[in-house]
């Protein structure tokens, strides 16, 4: 995999992952990548670095799905199967509004959103567990 930081024809610029320098020359040539801001498919690659670590070792960036994760379990409380519970009496004004997340059946989900509390699914499996 190879992330390349691209930038179309209204000057937007954004990030992409692709499997290889040529399957990104492909995509772009077909109108398959799109501007994340604008929709524009008239897009290229700008001058990058690559991410070259300590003791000559190639380190990563932090992919998007990494930092969404890290940004959620820093500063929401992790509060495992009792999510559907307290989003609802926050809500309710039962309890405090805090940032919270954790884990709810599709059930229970469903209902959450039909009663309009709002909600959203994580694209991770929590790490933390309740102490």
């Amino acid at each position: 995999m190879i992330r390349f930081t691209l930038t179309c024809d209204q000057n937007h610029s954004f990030e992409s992952w692709f499997a290889s320098n040529d399957a990104c020359d492909k995509l772009m040539s077909v109108g398959m990548v799109a501007c994340t801001s604008c929709g524009s498919t008239t897009i290229s690659k700008t001058l990058m670095a690559p991410a070259v670590g300590k003791k000559g070792g190639i380190t990563a960036p932090p992919t998007p799905l990494e930092k969404l994760r890290h940004e959620v379990e820093t500063n929401s409380e992790y509060v495992g199967g009792s999510f559907a519970t307290q989003a609802r009496d926050m809500h309710d004004g039962i309890i405090p509004d805090k940032p919270i997340y954790g884990e709810a059946n599709l059930a229970e989900a469903r209902k959450l959103v039909e009663d309009g509390i709002p909600v959203v699914p994580l694209p991770f499996i929590p790490t933390k567990k309740v102490n």
